[in-house]
This record gives C-alpha cells, sequence and structure tokens, in this order.
C-alpha cells in the first residue's frame, strides 16, 4: 500500500506550509458531503540534467482554474504562485519523481448555496505508474461514462470519480486489470482515470471530446503523434470497433501510456513491441524526462 505521508510530510494548505499530520478541514464541508471539489494529477520527474521538473505545470494549473470555473468555484489563485510552492511541497519532502494532488474544496457550508470562499492542499508523494507497467487486460464496464448533459464533464470533479471507483472495483473483482466505460450511446469513452487510443494499420484512434475528460496525456500524445508522423483520428467509436485492432492503450498523469493486451478477452492482433502505440510510449517516456537523443535514436530505429 502506498505511503501518502508520515509524521514528517509537509503540504501546502491555504498558503502555508504545514505537516500533513497536522493539517485539518472542515467536517461541515460540501467538498465532504456532496463530493464538491475539484483537483489535479500531476507528476514531476527528475531529468537527464539531474533537475527536477513538473511536467506541464502551467497547463494542469490552468485546467484547475477551469474546473473550479466550471464548478462555480471561487479561485483567486495564480498559477506562478501555485507551481512556486509545489516546487517548494516537492523540495521540503525530497521528491523528484513524485505524484502531486492539488485539492480546491469548499469551506464550512452543508446547504446548495454558493461559496464566497474556497481553500486548497498540495499534496506530493512517491507513486508508481497508476496502473503498472504491464500489458492490461480491460473489460468493458457496465457502468457508463457520466451524461454531459448532467455533469460539467470537462471539469476534473471530485463527484465524478464515484463513477471511476465503481467501475475499477467493478473490473478488479470480475479478475481484469481496469475498466473500459462507455457513453450514454454506447460509444467508447475512456478508462476510469485515462484516456483511450487503438491503433489499426497504423493509425490511432480515440474518442473525440464532449463525453470525456480532455486529457493532458492525450494532449500531450497526439502532439508527440504529429512529430512521429502518426496519425490521430479523433471521432466515436464502439467497443466492437477496438475488436481484432492491431493494438490498444491507456494514457493519463498517473498511468502514463500503457498498453492493453484484451479487451473483454479478445486479444489486439499485433505484438506491442512492433506497434506504433509502443513508439508513442517509448517518446512520452523520453519527453518526461527530456531524454531528446534515446527518441531521436528510437524514431531512426523505427525507420
Amino acid at each position: 500500500m502506498t505511503n501518502y505521508y508520515n509524521e514528517n510530510t509537509i503540504i501546502y494548505h491555504n498558503g502555508a506550509f504545514v505537516r500533513a499530520a497536522d493539517a485539518k478541514m472542515d467536517l461541515y464541508s460540501q467538498s465532504l458531503h456532496y463530493g464538491y471539489s475539484v483537483f489535479e494529477g500531476i507528476r514531476s520527474y527528475k531529468t537527464v540534467s539531474g533537475e527536477t521538473r513538473i511536467f506541464k505545470a502551467e497547463e494542469h494549473f490552468e485546467r484547475l482554474k477551469n474546473s473550479a470555473n466550471a464548478l462555480n468555484l471561487p479561485y483567486p489563485y495564480k498559477a506562478d504562485e501555485l507551481i512556486a510552492a509545489t516546487y517548494e511541497v516537492l523540495r521540503r519532502n525530497g521528491l523528484s519523481n513524485a505524484y502531486i494532488r492539488p485539492v480546491v474544496y469548499a469551506p464550512t457550508n452543508m446547504t446548495f448555496v454558493v461559496n464566497t470562499e474556497s481553500l486548497i492542499v498540495i499534496e506530493a508523494w512517491e507513486m508508481a505508474p497508476f496502473l503498472g507497467d504491464k500489458l492490461l487486460r480491460a473489460m468493458t464496464s457496465t457502468f457508463q461514462r457520466p451524461n454531459p448533459k448532467a455533469f460539467k464533464i470537462h471539469a476534473k470533479a471530485a463527484g465524478h470519480y464515484v463513477n471511476s471507483i465503481l467501475a475499477s472495483q467493478e473490473a478488479k473483482a470480475r479478475g481484469y486489470d481496469e475498466a473500459l466505460l462507455l457513453d450514454m450511446n454506447e460509444q467508447v469513452a475512456e478508462a476510469p482515470g485515462a484516456n483511450v487510443f487503438y491503433e489499426k494499420n497504423g493509425v490511432l484512434y480515440t474518442p473525440a471530446t464532449g463525453n470525456i475528460l480532455p486529457g493532458i496525456t492525450r494532449a500531450t500524445v497526439i502532439e508527440l503523434c504529429a512529430e512521429l508522423n502518426i496519425r490521430v483520428v479523433e471521432k466515436m467509436f464502439s467497443k466492437e470497433d477496438m475488436y481484432g485492432a492491431d493494438a490498444a492503450f491507456f494514457c493519463g498523469t498517473a498511468a502514463e501510456v500503457i498498453g492493453i493486451a484484451s479487451l473483454d478477452d479478445r486479444k489486439f492482433t499485433m505484438d506491442w513491441d512492433n506497434t506504433v502505440s509502443k513508439l508513442v510510449q517509448t517518446a512520452y517516456k523520453n519527453l518526461i524526462v527530456e531524454n531528446k537523443q534515446e527518441l531521436i535514436n528510437e524514431i531512426a530505429g523505427i525507420e
């Protein structure tokens, strides 16, 4: 089990650096009772130069702001100040390769009235890739992705993840590694905490935005594919479209890029090491530690 903190762990909490063991949250908050908060999942890495770098820091804190605005949570915070605070949390805890969790949550309020203020915490801990590093056995969940007409789906809201937890727990209880959720139209949406791509004849396909969380890692993968001359098609598709595909993978900040061996016990047809999906995985790993030369060598080897 992950050790998220100990008696010496320092977090950033409402403008101060405090011990995690001493931090307090009001038990009469909308966030505890109704899941009314927003958060980000961010990673930092020790780069090849030896420096600690937060990956896509600006993009993550911009999305945190957008999520808060979507849910009517006051957001007086400035990105540069939060990024500086995050680096300080990493420094005080002696962390380089870390997972970072900022949360914007509500103060005391047991009604549904809009708050006039919000609170913030930034935590960090060491964490291996969320879904491991081996090819996954996935199953189509009986749970659907929430209806975008019922929620602000583009917001990374805590309450949405009850759906994710149920889907993931269902998959694991049935002997699979992770779930794949469909949307209300029975089209593929995403994994409980990651976006999905599948590969066919050297082309990658991923669900279009609308019923998914537009992941920052998803956007990074699309950018990498443009650099690697890999065609990406964003469109709606069914789970049947994925059956018999050459390969598939999940991607997200916590999961990074992780291949899928099978969906609903239907194996993908190509050896993972011979796919463009594997190339994307390698390119992403090199990008996060800025190892450009390895990326160049990998591309040269493929070509």
